[in-house]
């Protein structure tokens, strides 16, 4: 699982049946940021399938790859990126990050 920022929605003007009625969320990955405290210079933008409601700003748990599309077995969803869950608070030992080489 990895942490995203929420920065908008995503709109499909034509899309699989399977993504009627999906709400699409556009997130940026904050792993190194995260712990870093520094912003990444050139962030991806994942879409990211959201069932639970996250807004703009939220701070959420993305799973990513064929965990994505555990949620919807047995149903066979094209689904790369599954919001998971809405993240209240991250709280990072910094004791931990001492142990990590982040540059």
């Amino acid at each position: 699982m990895k942490i995203h920022k929420v920065i908008g929605n995503v709109t499909l003007a034509r899309c699989h049946p399977c993504y009627q009625g999906t709400r699409l969320l556009a997130t940026e990955p904050l792993e190194q940021s995260t712990l870093t405290g520094k912003p990444t210079a050139e962030p991806d933008l994942i879409a990211v399938w959201d069932d639970l409601g996250a807004g703009i700003g939220n701070l959420i748990a993305v799973s990513d790859g064929a965990e994505a599309a555990q949620p919807f077995k047995p149903d066979l969803k094209a689904v790369d990126a599954y919001c998971s869950a809405i993240l209240d608070e991250v709280h990072i030992d910094p004791r931990a990050l001492k142990k990590l080489n982040l540059s």
